[in-house]
């Protein structure tokens, strides 16, 4: 190496070590500041209050926003998540519940929202990640909702019907199945193991690359993981934070049929959300069972001027035939517009129930 190379690049890197030093010196600022919005807190008798995802969202939407590269929207947001983080868990480390096990697309969407600094907590069923939290020993769920490629989760949809939990935020979660074994090659695969709904957004490809394996429904990509890499001759769809936890090789990267296979999680917790800026709304609703009773129901949402993203029916379960609608709208239930539309909706509709208003997805 040259002595003007090693001179340039000692300049450079005396220029770092110095950025460095900066950012370590705000670093520990904000975190002096994070603790003292916590004090404010404890005196004004809002202490269990130390989350708000309404005021992270506009943090990162501003951050977004100002960025200047080279860093991506998606590294800066990575990065400001995992500072919020860490300076809540100065506080008091919030518990996450989600299905597990550990190596989940569940705890990928967890961490992706809460950062590295929440304290997980895997549960067996999505049954028991709602329990977890109404029963308080969990401050906030992940649960999946609805996959881009396989629609909704409809064991999520049933349970939001009958819980008091309120939905405070969501997660988008771009989705890369694995096809993970011990194996050397396809040909020694013999049986593949995985959740149902990954099984399924990757028919197409097993049917071309494995069609005479059995493929065998499990609780988890996790789960799926674990059995594949106790069992010669098998192999698990799953992706990298499974691979990683449970040191399996990938036999073949990206195997999902849709390119863009997305997840969208939602965060339930037992407190609403305030207004971002950046807001949805869901709730459910049922129909009289007569001629134009669903257009009805609608007909608030377009006279108000507010738009609709998503449009759900569901078995009601407590009567034969009978169905409930799930429903997404732009806007937190305190803009106007949406309470006006939510104002002449409860007076139109049999059943309403408002599952909440939160941040939009900060990607």
């Amino acid at each position: 190496m040259s002595d003007d190379l090693q001179r340039e690049l000692a300049l450079v890197r005396q220029q770092i070590d110095s950025v460095d030093g900066q950012l370590l010196g705000l670093l520990n600022q904000r975190a002096r500041f994070a603790q003292q919005v916590g004090e404010i807190k404890a005196r004004h008798g809002e202490a269990g209050f130390i989350y708000r995802p309404e005021r992270e969202a506009q943090v990162l939407h501003r951050i977004q926003e100002e960025n200047p590269g080279p860093l991506s929207n998606e590294t800066v947001t990575w990065f400001f998540r995992e500072v919020m983080s860490a300076c809540l868990s100065l506080e008091q480390p919030l518990g996450i519940a989600f299905l597990g096990p550990l190596g989940t697309f569940s705890e990928s969407a967890a961490t992706k929202h809460f950062g590295h600094a929440a304290r997980l907590m895997p549960q067996i069923s999505i049954d028991d990640v709602f329990r977890e939290v109404e029963a308080s020993h969990a401050d906030y769920a992940v649960v999946p909702i609805e996959n881009s490629t396989e629609g909704a989760i409809g064991r999520t949809l049933d349970l939001l019907l009958t819980t008091p939990l309120k939905i405070c935020g969501e997660v988008v979660l771009r989705i890369h199945q694995h096809l993970l074994s011990n194996e050397a090659s396809l040909g020694e695969v013999k049986k593949v193991y995985s959740h149902a709904q990954s099984l399924a957004q990757c028919h197409e490809w097993l049917n071309r690359s494995l069609p005479q394996a059995q493929r065998i429904s499990v609780g988890s990509n996790a789960q799926a993981a674990q059995l594949a890499a106790a069992e010669a001759g098998a192999a698990a769809l799953a992706g990298q934070a499974a691979a990683e936890r449970y040191s399996l090789p990938q036999l073949a990267s990206n195997v999902e049929d849709e390119p863009n296979n997305t997840t969208r999680f939602v965060v339930l917790g037992r407190q609403d959300a305030g207004p971002s800026g950046r807001d949805r709304t869901s709730l459910i609703m049922s129909a009289h069972n007569q001629t134009g009773a669903l257009s009805k129901l609608l007909a608030p949402f377009s006279d108000a001027g507010v738009s609709m993203t998503r449009l759900e029916s569901r078995p009601a379960r407590h009567t034969l035939w009978a169905y409930v609608f799930f429903v997404d709208l732009e806007g937190h239930r305190a803009d106007a517009a949406v309470r006006t539309a939510l104002a002449e909706l409860a007076r139109r509709a049999p059943y309403l129930k408002i599952l909440g208003s939160y941040p939009m997805a900060a990607t």
